[in-house]
């Protein structure tokens, strides 16, 4: 599932699209959090985020950088803002 805004775009991707350098909220498989700027994605929804940092139980636990996080371990992304 992918949320990032309100209104609806024609493709997955597209939504991807118009978070790029956006504050987003990535939740993995792992039940592990990494909030960042989203910086690059392809088709497969391998994302990099940068500015990143872990979080759990909405704290922050540690700031990491600049990440990559594998698109099959994606559960959900979404808007920080």
């Amino acid at each position: 599932m992918i949320l990032l805004n309100e209104t609806f775009e024609s493709r997955p991707l597209d939504s991807l699209n118009s978070a790029r350098n956006k504050r987003v909220i990535v939740e993995l498989k792992n039940n592990r959090q990494y909030a960042g700027k989203l910086k690059a994605f392809d088709i497969h929804v391998n994302i990099v985020l940068d500015e990143a940092e872990e979080r759990a139980e909405g704290e922050i636990k540690r700031k990491l950088g600049t990440i990559f996080l594998r698109g099959d371990m994606i559960v959900m992304i979404s808007s920080a803002e």
